[in-house]
């Protein structure tokens, strides 16, 4: 379980996070959603410890993200965030292997070289492992990222906007094999979305932010309403029911 309690964030005197205390559920898909500046990203950032917490406290599989050692931390939590630097002569072989270094240490044994394999395999990326990363389009190169992400192989993964850069058959390819990850590895993965859609259909869990609080947060079905989606982006929205799918019709 992710467990945040009584968490404050301010840059320059300016509030970002107000006073968050909130659960994530373990071996669950949680989507983090909410308008621009809602506080989705440094949320994800703290958990991760990319920022210093300032107030408050993160604790991630009953670990103090503050005071865990780096080592430790770096085989409990992988973060993938927005913005990623590609240094355009690897290959996406080489990009999935950075993350086995938290347990090799630059020293890949057979078992970190069966965890790549096993990363490219998993996201559809094993045809073009051998891509130097100029060489693919911004889609390519995002599902390399998450790959890379998932080789780190930690019980938790967080993951800010995936679906950049991702077609619609992608994105959705992506999204169940998250959800996939989850049931089936036990992995519990925190996901920024924009796609209300995307939380409403393959999230377990969503937490609604706004203006630095949380003010929503509950099962998709308890969180996909007229009522609470006008609560989390000030704008109405109707929702129906499509077969056994709760779709918000933002459009």
């Amino acid at each position: 379980m992710i467990e945040i309690s009584n968490l404050n964030y301010s840059i320059n005197n300016n509030p970002i996070l107000k006073d968050i205390t909130t659960n994530l559920p373990n071996g669950k898909l949680t989507a983090l959603v909410g308008t621009n500046g809602a506080g989705k990203s440094t949320l994800l950032s703290l958990i991760a410890r990319l920022q210093t917490i300032q107030s408050g406290q993160i604790r991630v599989g009953g670990l103090d993200v503050s005071t865990t050692p780096t080592n430790k931390l770096a085989k409990t939590l992988a973060i993938l965030t927005q913005n990623n630097v590609i240094h355009n002569r690897l290959t996406i072989r080489d990009l999935v292997a950075f993350g086995r270094f938290p347990h090799h240490k630059g020293r890949p044994t057979a078992e970190d070289k069966r965890k790549v394999e096993e990363a490219l395999e998993q996201f559809e990326l094993t045809e073009i492992a051998t891509r130097f990363l100029d060489e693919l389009s911004g889609g390519q190169a995002q599902k390399a990222f998450v790959g890379m992400t998932y080789c780190q192989d930690t019980d938790y993964l967080l993951l800010d906007e995936p679906l950049n850069n991702l077609d619609m058959a992608s994105s959705r390819a992506l999204m169940k094999n998250l959800k996939y990850l989850c049931e089936e590895k036990g992995k519990t993965i925190v996901v920024v979305l924009h796609e209300i859609n995307y939380a409403a259909i393959y999230a377990d869990w969503i937490v609604g932010l706004k203006r630095g609080h949380v003010v929503a947060s509950g099962s998709g079905r308890d969180i996909v309403t007229t009522e609470h989606l006008q609560s989390i982006f000030e704008i109405h929205i109707d929702v129906e029911k499509i077969g056994n799918k709760t779709i918000a019709l933002h459009y």
